[in-house]
């Protein structure tokens, strides 16, 4: 399969085509960057001078559907929704890494990406893309809605404790830690190195990005209104993603009781790895992988259980979410590709 990526001057392109390059079934026909069009690529990316020899590619829509199977969207939002009908109505199969197709209510995305949405019945036609939760729906789809970073590790968190009816809904706290890759490669105030280093920031209080969308899978799940406390931070490392998240229970449990079911809820899924009782997991052991790791403690004092849910942001938090995708989506092993063991130290 002949693949191209577009927004290919950001981390999650480049994480695509570090990727892809071990595929052994997609093949990188052509990087889409117009503000960078006839450019070649290691001049933006010194570290690919030996792997890749092709220049960016202008956006067009009669060369794509002659040359590729396949696009990866690695676009801020508001982009991902002007070019994707075009590519369904070349019967193009579209993964999207931005938030333009996350929400199934239009009004929702509006008001929280402040921008016009996307087109209803676009909305209508995407699929959710957390390959543990929808993996026969992903299988049946050509429009993938990628997760966001923060949902990702959230919601493999906790999806399994909602669906059993374990939880106090009205008592979710998350508590999320994040690289400065997560922020992207553009230049900013915040992510300077100044700012950064030897700091940790909290940002968008009550006014995240990927409230509505937590909320949103997490109501599904559950068959219930959900609400959630959500504080996001910035620390000073480039990649890694850290979600602690408490909940009051409905019931006394051991944390055996707990982990076993979490680990039979996942014994399935390669790339999501519960922990054993007393085993926390740290960022450093997803380093560049696509692996989530999950970690749970109940506490019986305060009758609260604490998950301690992981990932590499850019990888199962973007392009290695993405790519497992793809595999489901074409009927492949979805390790395919994916299974590197991660970067230690």
């Amino acid at each position: 399969m002949n693949a191209a990526i577009i927004g290919g001057t950001g981390y999650g392109a480049n994480e695509l085509i570090r990727l892809l390059d071990k595929h052994p079934l997609v093949n990188v026909k052509s990087v889409i960057s117009n503000s960078q069009a006839n450019t070649e690529i290691k001049q933006v990316f010194p570290h690919l001078t030996d792997l890749v020899f092709y220049s960016f590619d202008e956006f067009d829509i009669h060369n794509l559907k002659r040359e590729v199977d396949l696009v990866f969207f690695a676009t801020p939002s508001g982009i991902s929704k002007e070019m994707i009908p075009k590519c369904i109505e070349n019967r193009l199969k579209c993964v999207d890494l931005s938030g333009d197709f996350r929400f199934t209510n239009p009004k929702v995305y509006e008001t929280w990406y402040s921008k016009p949405p996307a087109a209803q019945s676009y909305l209508n036609e995407a699929t959710y893309g957390l390959s543990e939760l929808y993996e026969s729906e992903i299988k049946r789809s050509s429009l993938i809605a990628n997760p966001g970073c923060y949902p990702t590790a959230t919601l493999l968190g906790l999806v399994p404790l909602l669906k059993k009816g374990w939880a106090e809904l009205g008592s979710i706290v998350i508590d999320g830690k994040s690289g400065v890759s997560g922020a992207g490669r553009s230049l900013s105030a915040n992510t300077h190195y100044a700012e950064i280093n030897e700091n940790v920031k909290a940002y968008k209080l009550g006014a995240h990005q990927h409230i509505p969308e937590i909320e949103q899978i997490l109501a599904s799940e559950s068959q219930e209104h959900v609400k959630v406390s959500f504080t996001t931070h910035l620390v000073p490392m480039t990649r890694g993603l850290m979600c602690t998240i408490s909940v009051q229970l409905k019931k006394s449990l051991t944390t055996k009781e707990i982990i076993d079911y979490y680990q039979s809820v996942y014994e399935a899924h390669p790339f999501v790895r519960v922990r054993s009782e007393g085993v926390i997991p740290s960022t450093k052991d997803v380093y560049t992988s696509n692996f989530c790791d999950i970690g749970l403690h109940y506490d019986s004092r305060t009758g609260r259980l604490t998950i301690i849910s992981v990932i590499d942001n850019l990888v199962k938090g973007a392009a290695g979410q993405a790519i497992q995708n793809v595999n489901l989506m074409n009927g492949w092993d979805e390790r395919t590709g994916l299974m590197n063991i991660p970067v230690y130290p």
